[in-house]
């Protein structure tokens, strides 16, 4: 590593741990000012709060890096620039590729970062703020002397389990108590057509022994031919060893794609594949896009890189400037790539690694006019 080399990582990582720190700052805002309200409604006190969003904030670290390096690259390559240095060094027979070899290797590992965040730190911590916020939200409820049934209620909860080819249905599903009340499941012939129900006033699932227990209910047989009910037979209590349905995946169905972690989307995305719903690319193209925002860093160096250097010198903050249209551009790519998977004209995972093609396309149409 020569003088510049050094030169370079000195000005750009300081630059970039400053913008780290102010978006962090911006982001304690921007949590607050979700959130503030709602934690106060369920009665969180400070350490609570501190605590909810220490934890929350993790959750926003893929977005903020390469951000952060789009604006600090921008910043100090500008600077350089403007300053004659990397003028200079041309003249002096080293070529770009030399010049910003540590960035290249930053950017690197930058991307077995995104990896780690995307997979490990991310997904936890959208687990967990929702799991505090939950838990705030069950102490609330309890306190008001809410029926133990309606605590951590969600209503209406329907799923689909093709392969077994069983439909439940839920009046409610307490999330506190983990167990549903007015429960239905429906199991179908290989012709969709029903044959036997299971009706009951509540349900759960047995984790030490397995399956589902329902109490308080009736099974229903039909006839699948003509669907006429053959025989009704009430019980206090009946267990189903054969059913291996999980709840939390029961209750993933219909939850907006973004507030789902890496793990969930998978899971998601498994079943709805398997299911064949018109819901899949939704939450498929944020799964894979996720995968894709692992060589987000490298991206964002190749525009910075000759965005920054081509062009008149001026001031560096106008690199910043540019970046505010660059990530425009980005949102409109990737939100026309979401809506051509959703109307089933790309696949999923091809939409997922469109914006970024598309960014690529750029740089390499930047690194063209710049030689």
């Amino acid at each position: 590593m020569n003088t510049f080399d050094r030169h370079l990582l000195r000005e750009w990582l300081q630059i970039l741990g400053l913008v780290l720190l102010a978006t962090g700052g911006l982001l304690v805002v921007q949590v607050l000012f979700s959130d503030l309200r709602d934690l106060n409604q369920v009665g969180a006190g400070p350490t609570e709060l501190a605590r909810y969003v220490a934890v929350r904030l993790p959750s926003f670290f893929s977005v903020v890096l390469p951000l952060s390096l789009l604006v600090s690259l921008l910043f100090v390559l500008g600077k350089l620039h403007r300053a004659n240095e990397l003028t200079a060094l041309r003249a002096a027979g080293v070529g770009f590729a030399r010049m910003t070899a540590p960035v290249w290797l930053v950017g690197l590992a930058c991307c077995g970062l995104s990896w780690w965040l995307n997979t490990a730190v991310v997904p936890w911590s959208v687990e967990e703020s929702r799991a505090l916020r939950e838990e705030l939200e069950f102490r609330h409820q309890t306190a008001r002397a809410l029926p133990a049934d309606r605590v951590g209620a969600v209503f209406s909860v329907a799923f689909d389990h093709p392969e077994a080819r069983r439909v439940w249905f839920f009046n409610r599903y307490s999330k506190a108590r983990e167990r549903g009340y007015g429960v239905s499941v429906s199991e179908l012939d290989p012709d969709r057509r029903e044959r036997r129900r299971l009706v009951a006033a509540e349900a759960w699932r047995d984790p030490v022994a397995g399956g589902w227990v329902f109490r308080d209910g009736r099974e229903l047989v039909f006839a699948p031919d003509t669907g006429e009910l053959m025989a009704a037979t009430p019980f206090r209590e009946r267990r189903e060893l054969g059913y291996d349905e999980d709840p939390e995946l029961m209750l993933l169905i219909d939850r907006r794609a973004s507030r789902l972690s890496f793990h969930e989307l998978g899971q998601l995305v498994d079943h709805l594949a398997r299911e064949g719903s018109p819901k899949l690319p939704a939450y498929a193209v944020r799964y894979y896009g996720l995968l894709a925002d692992v060589v987000g860093p490298l991206i964002v160096i190749a525009i910075a890189i000759p965005f920054a250097v081509s062009g008149v010198r001026v001031n560096p903050a106008v690199g910043v400037s540019k970046s505010i249209g660059l990530f425009f551009l980005y949102y409109v790519l990737t939100t026309a790539a979401t809506t051509l998977a959703t109307r089933g004209a790309v696949a999923p995972v091809v939409a997922a690694w469109l914006p970024n093609a598309g960014m690529t396309a750029i740089a390499g149409w930047l690194f063209l006019r710049l030689r």
